[in-house]
C-alpha cells in the first residue's frame, strides 16, 4: 500500500508538473515512479524500494549517487559563492576547470565556452562556426552537414540539425536548412559493414561536392546514435567524415554530450579514432551527473577569428546567466580527481568485456533482432522476426512494458521505441553490472513472450 507522502507528491505531481519527452496523458494515469534519494549505483524511491540506476539518470552519472568527494567539493564551494556572472567577471573554478579540460580533449582544443546543457553546447558550436566564416568576411558558408536519425539537443539551433522525425518534424518551418546523410547503421542496412561506411562518407562527399562553399561544417555524433537507438556506426566512420572536412575546408562539430567521460571506453568517443574535431561538445557526464554544466570546446584558431575592434563587431554575442557556474564547475574538477585516483578509464575493459559477453547471450534470445554496444553504451533492438527484422508497432509498446517488469527486479532502464537502453555508470563495479545485465536477460527470457502475445 502508497505510504501517504507518496499520495501527496503523486497528487501535486498530477496537478502541477509537465514532464519532459512524455505523452502526459499516458503519465496521468499512471503511477509514477517517485525517486527521493540515491545510494552508491542505486535510486531509492519514496516507498524505499532500490533500483540499479542501468542509465547512468540519463546518461550523466559517473561515479554514482552521494559520492564523497564530489558532495564535499560542491559543500565546500558554497562556503566560498554558489554563484557569479561570467559577463565581465572571472571566476575561480571556471577558469581551473577549463584547464582542466584542454588537457582531457583531443589535441588542438584549446579554448572552453560554458553553457549548462548539451542542447546549448551544439547550439554554441553552430553559432560559432556559422559566425567564424562571416567574421573572415565569407558569407556564403550558411549550411551545415549531418546526419539523419540525428539528436542534438531541443533549442531551435539544435534541432535544426536534428534529423528525428517524432521529436523534430512538427517544428520544421521553425528552422533552418540543414543537409543530411544517411545514417551509418550497420544492423538495418542492406549490405556489409564497409558498404554501410561507404555507402555514408560517399554521400556527404558528394554534398560538400555539390555545395562547395556553402558549408559551415558537419556535425556528428561520434561512433554511436544515442537518442535514435543505439545506432552504432561502422569503424573508420569517423575518421572518413574528419578526412572529408579537412578535405572540403569545412569545420567539424563532434557532439559528445552523450558520448563523452568514459562512456565509450575512453575519455571521447574521438580518440578511439583518433579524431580532431574544430568544435567538441560535452555535458551529461562533465559534472559526475551532479548539476546542470556544459562546454564548447574549440581550437585557437577559432578563437582568433573571433577577436576584433569593437567597430569590427566580431564579438560572440551569447552567454547565459549560470555560465560556468561555481559549484557545477567544483562538481565536474572533482569528478575529474575521481577519474584519475579510482583508474577509472582503467579499469573500463573489464566492465566492457562483461557487456559483450552479455550481449552474445541476448542475441540468441526470441525476439532480439540486436544486441549492440560501443563501451558501455548499449541497446537491445526487439523485432517480432528475427529473420527479416519486422519491427513492433510503436503502439503495442512492447519494449516499455519489458522495461517496466524490470522495476519489478530492481532495475531502472529507459526504452526508445522497440530498443531497449542500456547504459551504467562507468564507475559502476563488475559485479553489479553483472547482476544488471543477468536481470535484463532474465525477463527478456522470461517476460517478453507474454507482452508479445498479449501485444
Amino acid at each position: 500500500m502508497m505510504n501517504e507522502s507518496t499520495k501527496k507528491l503523486l497528487e501535486t505531481d498530477r496537478k502541477h508538473l509537465w514532464y519532459p519527452f512524455t505523452q502526459m496523458k499516458d503519465w496521468l494515469e499512471d503511477e509514477p515512479v517517485i525517486i527521493e534519494s540515491g545510494d552508491g549505483f542505486y535510486l531509492v524511491d519514496t516507498e524505499g524500494r532500490r533500483y540499479i540506476d542501468g542509465v547512468s539518470s540519463l546518461w550523466c552519472n559517473v561515479h554514482g549517487h552521494r559520492v564523497k568527494e564530489i558532495d564535499d567539493a560542491v559543500k565546500g564551494q558554497l562556503g566560498k559563492i554558489a554563484h557569479s556572472t561570467m559577463l565581465g567577471l572571472g571566476q575561480e573554478k571556471a577558469i581551473e576547470l577549463a584547464g582542466r579540460l584542454a588537457e582531457i580533449s583531443p589535441e588542438g582544443l584549446e579554448r572552453v565556452f560554458y553553457s549548462d546543457s548539451g542542447a546549448t553546447s551544439v547550439e554554441i558550436a553552430i553559432k560559432m562556426a556559422y559566425q567564424y566564416w562571416r567574421n573572415q568576411g565569407d558569407t556564403k558558408r550558411t549550411k551545415f552537414i549531418a546526419l539523419g536519425d540525428a539528436y542534438h539537443g531541443d533549442t531551435i539551433g539544435s534541432v535544426s540539425v536534428g534529423g528525428i522525425g517524432l521529436f523534430h518534424g512538427i517544428f520544421r518551418s521553425l528552422l533552418f536548412e540543414t543537409y543530411y546523410v544517411d545514417s551509418p547503421f550497420v544492423y538495418r542496412y542492406e549490405g556489409t559493414e564497409d558498404e554501410c561506411r561507404a555507402h555514408g562518407l560517399e554521400q556527404m562527399e558528394a554534398l560538400l561536392k555539390n555545395n562547395e562553399g556553402q558549408i559551415a561544417g558537419i556535425v556528428v555524433e561520434p561512433l554511436v546514435q544515442g537518442a535514435a537507438g543505439i545506432l552504432v556506426h561502422p569503424e573508420g566512420f569517423l575518421k572518413g567524415v574528419e578526412e572529408l572536412a579537412r578535405k572540403y575546408g569545412v569545420l567539424l562539430i563532434v557532439d559528445e554530450v552523450a558520448t563523452g567521460f568514459g562512456k565509450t571506453g575512453r575519455m571521447f568517443a574521438c580518440e578511439k579514432e583518433d579524431v580532431r574535431p574544430d568544435f567538441m561538445c560535452m555535458a551529461k557526464g562533465i559534472s559526475g551527473g551532479y548539476l546542470p554544466l556544459a562546454a564548447t570546446v574549440t581550437t585557437e584558431k577559432v578563437f582568433e577569428a573571433f577577436l576584433g575592434e569593437p567597430d569590427e563587431h566580431k564579438t560572440f554575442y551569447h552567454g547565459h546567466t549560470y555560465t560556468g557556474n561555481a559549484l557545477g564547475c567544483a562538481a565536474a574538477i572533482a569528478s575529474l580527481d575521481l577519474f584519475e585516483k579510482n583508474d577509472v578509464l582503467a579499469s573500463l575493459d573489464a566492465k566492457i568485456a562483461k557487456m559483450e559477453e552479455w550481449a552474445v547471450k541476448i542475441r540468441e534470445l526470441p525476439f532480439v533482432g540486436d544486441a549492440r554496444h560501443v563501451g558501455l553504451f548499449g541497446g537491445i533492438e526487439l523485432v517480432r522476426d528475427k529473420e527479416s527484422k519486422e519491427e513492433f508497432d510503436y503502439e503495442q509498446m512492447v519494449a516499455r512494458k519489458l522495461i517496466l517488469s524490470m522495476r519489478d527486479k530492481g532495475l531502472m532502464v529507459r526504452n526508445l521505441g522497440n530498443v531497449v537502453v542500456l547504459m551504467p555508470p562507468v564507475g559502476m563495479s563488475v559485479e553489479l553490472l553483472d547482476e544488471m545485465m543477468s536481470i535484463i536477460y532474465d525477463s527478456i527470457r522470461d517476460e517478453l513472450p507474454g507482452i508479445v502475445e498479449s501485444a
